[in-house]
């Protein structure tokens, strides 16, 4: 049966591995300081889980055990040559071939008529305001791992979330300053829409307290 490729996880599994043998733990801690926990969903239960999956497959085995003081014994895995070559068609794949993805803000926009402009507005630029907040502190990370001496390549994704918050950050104030200059087309219909639920909400209220 092939490797099911959903859990990207695995993916940053087989490429630790490839740089030498680890214990899970090793793994979580080696992502962690690499702030990689922010491209891979991370979790003990779930790292454990694709670890199996990856052992199941013959992408992973285990080299031996390792001891540290009173702690339990740790099974150290290593990548075979199977798991090396998924690795990087794996690698390739995600490079080179775009798939649509379904991010959850793209949902709201999707849908963000459905609340009164006002609010909507408003909710854009505190989402801004985060986004502003996000990519200070993404500037302050890398320029933390150069001063380390890490080269560009070695944290690149950082550079990558960086461009696509700033892009982000970018479009919602666009839109906070369109919608509230009355200069988003079908603005007119928007409030309209909205005036009419206010309207209705009045009668109906009035109805109810008449009943």
């Amino acid at each position: 049966m092939k490797y099911r490729r959903t859990n990207t996880l695995g993916l940053a599994v087989l490429g630790l591995l490839w740089e030498r043998d680890m214990h899970p733990y090793e793994m979580a801690s080696t992502l962690r300081e690499r702030h990689q926990e922010a491209s891979v969903k991370l979790n003990y239960g779930s790292l454990y889980t694709v670890v199996e999956a990856l052992l199941k497959h013959d992408l992973v085995h285990a080299v031996g055990t390792l001891r540290e003081g009173n702690r339990p014994e740790r099974t150290v895995y290593g990548l075979t040559d199977t798991g090396r070559a998924e690795l990087h068609d794996w690698l390739r794949e995600l490079i080179a071939e775009p798939t649509k993805e379904y991010p959850r803000f793209e949902a709201g926009v999707a849908l963000i008529g459905l609340l009164p402009p006002d609010e909507a507005i408003e909710l854009c630029e505190r989402r801004a305001e985060t986004l502003d907040a996000q990519l200070v502190g993404l500037r302050e990370v890398m320029t933390a791992l150069g001063e380390q001496g890490l080269p560009q390549l070695a944290w690149i994704e950082l550079e990558y979330r960086l461009a696509m918050a700033r892009a982000e950050r970018d479009w919602v104030r666009w839109f906070a300053a369109a919608a509230r200059a009355g200069e988003l087309g079908g603005q007119e219909f928007w409030r309209d829409l909205h005036a009419g639920d206010r309207a209705g909400n009045v009668r109906t209220t009035k109805e109810d307290d008449r009943g």
